[in-house]
């Protein structure tokens, strides 16, 4: 074949060549018209990042205020505030989508992160960081986790600095029951003069009851900037219902359960008339002690009524030093006389089987004649020689 044949026969072919190329390149500018552009517009769109606005900003941001994030354009999907330990604050964006609240208060002392996306994609970030508290406020709470007590525990919170703000404190206790139980909380002064702040059940706390305590303490200012810097929580279940009934005209000690009499002690309570009497009305078994020394000093007596003894089965009724123990010194007055410092005394055997029967949160109910009154509802737990309305009084909501 002649070059010239070759030649011929491959010029025809350029055309096609052509042709292909071209349909080539306009797919190509079609794909670039199209898709291709979209995927830079929403690369585009993507990292462009909302502008965003945080009520608190900087190092020293005021505590105890709800966090607040502003979105200048769009809406809001979604936004995250956690603090250096992942903690969140739980939060709500608005029914315009333009603004999102923290339902609870930024904590005293703390760094946060602010993540904000939009339902267009874009996020935002910011950062601050609360001031430290000038005085940090703690709680002891009773009864303790996981515990059984008696049908008279209440759920009581002792603080260790004054609470100015009591109101806003009482609105961040939440108590649950299994039941629906009806109870009010009560503020009042411990016997130690610190603030204590009570849950009473309007009656006996039925038995099984399950109940819970969510504190959620955590940048509330008690007030005078003292701050609280964590939740707190506690649970328990009501026991077994019983009452254990002191009288003392009959000096007996009755253990009823279930309404009916489970055993009946003879017992010598306080001298009458004066400092040495008894409490009447209600005390709660604040707890079981065991062997205690009991020196006569710590309730105020000396003298010819000074006394300094290892006592067994012991049961603390009050913080101001009622007891109901064992007391082998006084046998000759069991059953027929009162006769002691004020405390409920009873033989070596029978103080032992009631410290064994009896639970912590159990009332004592004393009655009869000779006692010295009702003890405060701080001396102990005598919230329960109060009405139902009186107590309810006490609260700072009330």
């Amino acid at each position: 074949m002649s070059p010239q044949s070759s030649s011929s026969r491959r010029r025809p072919l350029r055309p096609r060549h052509a042709a292909t190329a071209g349909v080539a390149v306009l797919a190509a500018a079609l794909s670039a018209c199209s898709g291709g552009g979209d995927a830079a517009d929403g690369k585009a769109a993507a990292a462009e990042k909302p502008k965003i606005s945080v009520n608190l900003t900087g190092r020293q941001a005021k505590a105890g205020e709800p966090v607040t994030v502003k979105l200048a354009d769009g809406k809001l999907k979604q936004v995250t505030v956690a603090d250096a330990k992942g903690a969140k604050l739980p939060g709500k964006v608005s029914a315009n989508g333009t603004t999102w609240t923290s339902r609870r208060v930024a904590a005293p002392g703390t760094a946060y992160q602010v993540e904000a996306v939009s339902e267009q994609g874009g996020s935002a970030k910011a950062s601050f960081k609360t001031a430290a508290p000038q005085q940090v406020n703690k709680v002891t709470l009773a009864p303790g986790k996981h515990t059984t007590v008696g049908i008279a525990q209440p759920l009581s919170i002792t603080f260790d600095h004054p609470v100015r703000n009591k109101a806003e404190v009482e609105k961040q206790l939440k108590v649950t029951t299994s039941n629906g139980t009806t109870g009010s909380w009560g503020w009042i002064k411990n016997y130690d003069g610190k603030d204590r702040v009570d849950w009473r059940p309007k009656e006996y706390w039925k038995s099984g009851t399950k109940v819970k305590l969510d504190a959620r303490l955590n940048g509330i200012d008690s007030g005078g900037d003292d701050w609280f810097v964590r939740d707190y929580a506690t649970n328990f279940t009501v026991g077994k219902s019983q009452v254990v009934k002191v009288n003392l005209d009959s000096k007996s000690t009755t253990l009823v359960r279930d309404g009916k009499t489970v055993r009946s002690l003879p017992m010598s309570a306080g001298t009458p008339g004066g400092e040495k009497a008894s409490w009447g009305g209600t005390s709660v078994l604040m707890s079981k002690e065991g062997t205690i020394n009991m020196r006569s000093e710590t309730v105020g007596l000396s003298g010819s009524d000074s006394y300094n003894k290892m006592v067994a089965y012991s049961m603390r009724l009050t913080w101001s030093g009622m007891y109901a123990h064992a007391a082998p010194w006084n046998v000759a007055y069991f059953g027929n006389t009162n006769h002691s410092s004020g405390c409920v005394g009873m033989s070596t055997g029978d103080a032992g089987w009631l410290y064994r029967e009896a639970q912590v949160g159990d009332p004592f109910e004393v009655t009869g004649s000779g006692s010295k009154g009702t003890p405060d509802p701080g001396n102990g737990y005598g919230e329960w020689n109060l009405s139902w309305s009186q107590w309810q009084a006490k609260s700072a909501l009330s």
